[in-house]
């Protein structure tokens, strides 16, 4: 920035104050507010410089460090590059990082003066790749267009990435045009865009997926080609929680709890593995006693923080329901809504009837241009405004929209809540975090057998998770031979009339029009297929009342629910990263304070 700085006084004082000013505003925009990340790609320039602006400062960084690390001093530096893998591993966090492949061919040829071949064997031995999606939405593709105007040289050198890979996959296929076309860099169909996960993936020597699910579909599916031509790159790293924070800080109550039960003076925080010891003591009464009473202090906790922050009292003694998620179409807010407009009318139709008291809350944020999502929270909105000023509803239903979610309100609601809503389309979640700091503060999971929702069910056994809805073969079975939503509208009076009251305008009379395109999309597309889980969920959910109505059963498949956290510790995950992508081995060694002055030597 000192050098821009100084170009903008030198062309003040010769007299062009107003470009100077233009020219500082243009490079302080790049930084000034990082552009939203979601999972719905926008080709927007300011994310494409941001995104290049953020690896180029990182490699030059990495490279200086590299270069003087041997000694310790600018004046005598490391100059074989050869060896950057020994000493440097980048972890590409999906595709926005992706342009750190052509920025440092660029570094190494143009820069360091290496050859190619030898430039390309650095990079691959550096580079490694986690995908976190398989939203075809969400897929970042730049088109050549804007990478020719803003990055020329990095545009060239991607382009002779992918003629040199594409010769290789001719060697490897002959005459096979199709293969050619689908695992080509360069999309050439409509507008000419790079595909960045093919150049992640070609430019890497791993790739992996966040959970054993998403690892195989993306070997299934989306890049089956390519794992059939690097089958070695391909492996799962399943997500993990830091327990320090989504328990030990967070729920401090259970925290002591736990290490109370186990006897091990806080060994459970940095080997979470030690949890399963809670499966012992999963019907002992104090222990059950104790979680009970956590909860219920947590939970009052969160009703005074909600009555202080949004000004609205809940109920402490109902279920705390939660969904607390970027809102898209995929994780399937919408069901959530279909449920609670389902239970509405049920209080409705029979306001003596025995039903377990929820309050349902929904959390998260919207993408700045995803149209569809603003809507969904809206409409929420909508729902709880006439749900919880009925007066024939009383404290059985109170529907709550989370405002402003963040990490701090993540850190109030988590501990408080009682049911976990994990409900996406199978086989759309990568595999979710949320799941499992859920998990780890004592709430059960209703879910579909997506991302890490398989794995959790493993660890705890199926007794102690309520699944419901379509696997991730029935579908793609019924995409194949085409789903008919109007059949499950047609069929299920209360679906039918639930999506009737968001058509007609029941809960926005004011706008009956409002939500019309909602309606239709559910009725005549689903994509999600949230029509033909319907009433699987439904079904669930009277199941998980059930349940709810005996709070010892409740109590000990919390017990089991913690017991069984062990494996989604980040400690885990990390370490296999080291050991099997980065080629080191972790160990256990704390580091220093860094407010405390370091340890004298003699």
């Amino acid at each position: 920035m000192s050098l821009l700085i100084q170009s903008n006084l030198d062309v003040v004082n010769v007299g062009d104050y107003l470009n100077a000013v233009c020219d500082r505003n243009l490079a302080e925009n790049i930084s000034r507010v990082l552009y939203p990340n979601d999972n719905f790609f926008e080709g927007k320039a300011l994310r494409l410089k941001q995104e290049y602006f953020l690896v180029a400062a990182s490699l030059q960084d990495i490279i200086r460090r590299f270069k003087v690390s041997k000694y310790g001093t600018m004046n005598s530096l490391r100059c074989d590059l050869s060896t950057l893998s020994e000493k440097v591993a980048i972890q590409l966090n999906d595709t926005h990082p992706s342009l750190a492949i052509p920025e440092l061919m660029r570094i190494l040829l143009d820069i360091e003066k290496l050859s190619w071949e030898k430039s390309w064997d650095i990079t691959k031995a550096v580079c490694a790749y986690t995908n976190h999606t398989v939203l075809p939405e969400a897929l970042e593709r730049w088109p050549v267009s804007l990478l020719e105007s803003l990055l020329p040289r990095h545009l060239s050198i991607i382009y002779e990435i992918n003629a040199r890979h594409l010769d290789q996959v001719s060697k490897l296929w002959p005459g096979d045009i199709g293969r050619l076309g689908r695992m080509s860099l360069v999309e050439e169909h409509g507008e000419k865009r790079i595909n960045m996960a093919h150049l992640s993936i070609v430019g890497s020597h791993a790739v992996n997926g966040v959970a054993a699910i998403h690892s195989q579909i993306i070997k299934d599916s989306i890049f089956r080609d390519f794992y059939e031509m690097y089958p070695e790159r391909f492996q799962n790293k399943t997500n993990g929680i830091t327990p320090r924070r989504w328990l030990v800080l967070c729920n401090p109550e259970l925290s002591d709890v736990i290490e109370k039960k186990l006897g091990e003076e806080e060994a459970w925080v940095t080997d979470l593995s030690r949890l399963r010891g809670l499966h012992a003591f999963n019907e002992d009464p104090s222990l059950i006693e104790e979680i009970i009473r956590v909860k219920t202090t947590n939970k009052t906790k969160f009703a005074q923080y909600l009555k202080a922050t949004q000004n609205i009292e809940i109920n402490v003694e109902s279920m705390f329901d939660c969904q607390v998620k970027r809102i898209h179409e995929y994780k399937r807010q919408l069901l959530n809504i279909l449920h609670c407009i389902t239970l509405y009318n049920r209080i409705k139709g029979d306001p003596t009837a025995d039903i377990v008291p929820r309050t349902i809350m929904i959390g998260g944020k919207a993408a700045p241009g995803y149209h569809t999502a603003k809507k969904i929270i809206r409409l929420f909105c909508n729902i709880a405004s006439v749900v919880n000023n009925d007066p024939a509803i009383g404290n059985k239903l109170k529907l709550v929209f989370l405002e402003n979610y963040r990490v701090s309100l993540a850190e109030k609601v988590i501990p408080a809540v009682d049911l976990s809503e994990q409900i996406s389309t199978a086989g759309t979640e990568a595999s979710g975090t949320g799941n499992m700091k859920f998990q780890l503060n004592g709430a059960l999971t209703i879910g579909t057998l997506d991302g890490a929702n398989v794995e959790m069910r493993e660890e705890m056994g199926p007794d102690n998770i309520f699944i419901f809805g379509k696997t991730v073969e029935e579908v793609v079975e019924i995409r194949k031979r085409g789903h008919d939503p109007m059949s499950f509208y047609q069929s299920n009076p209360e679906l039918k009339c639930a999506l009737d009251q968001i058509r007609c305008g029941y809960f926005n009379p004011e706008e009956p029009d409002l939500f019309q395109d909602i309606y239709d999309s559910l009725v005549y597309h689903d994509h999600y297929l949230l029509l033909a889980d319907y009433e699987s969920y439904i079904k669930c959910q009277e199941q998980v009342s059930n349940v709810y109505r005996n709070p010892l059963m409740w109590s000990k498949m919390v017990i089991n629910n913690i017991a069984s956290s062990g494996k989604f510790s980040s400690d885990r995950t990390i370490g296999e990263y080291a050991s099997d992508i980065w080629g080191v081995e972790p160990n256990t060694i704390k580091l220093p304070n860094p407010t405390e002055p370091p340890p004298f030597k003699k």
